[in-house]
């Protein structure tokens, strides 16, 4: 063996109804008496009731988060947090709440906070990224680390089934990405493994059982293994494809992962028989891409890029980008390779290895 792992420097509170009071309770922990709350729009119900459980210690709530963290709305929060004398950030919300609190705390050094209500693991990272110019670009740096995360698993009981799915998908591809970076290790590949046989194991269950706690806690808890596989790896074809179909195009975060994952893994199989085989045995399959197509499948979610809005006249500027940029991948990747990759997730075909 010869590997390295740095853990990250955080505390993980996680049970139910935890988000209102523990929230508050981490707040003084960390000696903070100023915080700034980030939220979207669909978020604002909850983060104002974090908020009102602080009292004293909120200095405002912001509820402008948006899909990947457009530059101009990182460069407004970051004012507000400026103007309010935040000493600290509390982001209660999805990937793009956590993404925005990053934003705040990488210019301006505060600490952060996260209270996911999503799957998609955002959290659990040093990774950042911001949209500029039809361009997404991303980067690690141990400030937008939040302090704390508080799991609640009841914040998840109104996320509707399709976005239960689709940002469960988006926590598996950390995992599978994970198991043949670069810098993965036997500690990451253990995370790996069990985070995606929760994660797959908990979403028919949550389809079938919206309401059910047990379920969600367990996705949850896959979650959070597969966002530390995100934090402690270097991602590969799968997530800069999505960079770019994201962040040139616009298309959707959490459904363009689902849609994408099982075709960027066909492409890296043949390159990554360990990582193929920890699947199988999380997924009890023999053929990994397909078990993934199929399970978001029959659990309604989207199943091609045209679905979701791209143009055919897309994939191959899309191609383009993604050959044009160097990333750890297990498989080299030409223009050729990926313009196949976004055909095949284009028609929505049966992925093949």
């Amino acid at each position: 063996m010869n590997f390295s792992y740095e853990a990250q420097p955080m505390r993980v509170v996680f049970r139910p109804g935890a988000s209102v009071s523990a929230t508050a309770e981490e707040v003084r922990r960390l000696g903070l008496r100023r915080v700034l709350l980030v939220s979207g729009a669909r978020g604002s119900d909850t983060a104002r009731a974090v908020a009102d459980s602080l009292g004293e210690l909120c200095a405002g709530l912001h509820t402008e988060a948006r899909m990947h963290v457009p530059v101009e709305v990182a460069d407004r929060a970051v004012e507000v947090a400026r103007e309010a004398g935040a000493d600290g950030c509390v982001a209660v919300g999805g990937g793009s709440s956590i993404g925005l609190g990053k934003a705040i705390a990488l210019r301006t050094g505060l600490p952060l906070i996260a209270v996911p209500s999503t799957y998609s693991g955002s959290e659990m990272t040093p990774v950042w990224g911001l949209t500029e110019h039809g361009a997404k670009r991303t980067g690690r740096d141990p400030s937008v680390l939040p302090r704390s995360v508080v799991y609640d698993p009841e914040l998840t009981l109104s996320m509707p089934v399709p976005l239960s799915v689709t940002s469960g998908v988006n926590a598996v591809a950390h995992a599978v990405e994970a198991l043949y970076a670069p810098d993965t290790s036997p500690l990451v590949s253990l995370m790996a493994e069990e985070g995606v046989r929760a994660m797959t194991a908990a979403l028919p269950e949550i389809a079938a059982e919206p309401s059910s706690l047990e379920a969600r806690g367990r996705a949850l808890y896959g979650a959070w293994l597969c966002g530390s596989c995100l934090g402690a790896t270097t991602m590969g074809l799968h997530h800069k494809l999505c960079h770019v179909l994201g962040g040139t195009f616009g298309l959707p975060h959490a459904e363009t992962h689902t849609v994408v994952l099982p075709y960027a893994l066909a492409y890296n199989a043949p390159a990554a028989p360990e990582a193929i085989g920890a699947l199988d045995r999380a997924l009890d399959t023999d053929n990994a891409p397909l078990a993934l197509w199929t399970l978001s499948g029959k659990l309604g979610a989207p199943r091609s890029l045209a679905q979701l809005g791209l143009a055919e006249a897309d994939l191959a500027v899309a191609a383009e980008q993604v050959a044009g940029q160097a990333y750890a991948n297990p498989r080299e990747v030409t223009h050729e390779g990926a313009l196949a990759v976004l055909r095949a997730a284009f028609a929505g075909d049966t992925p093949r290895v």
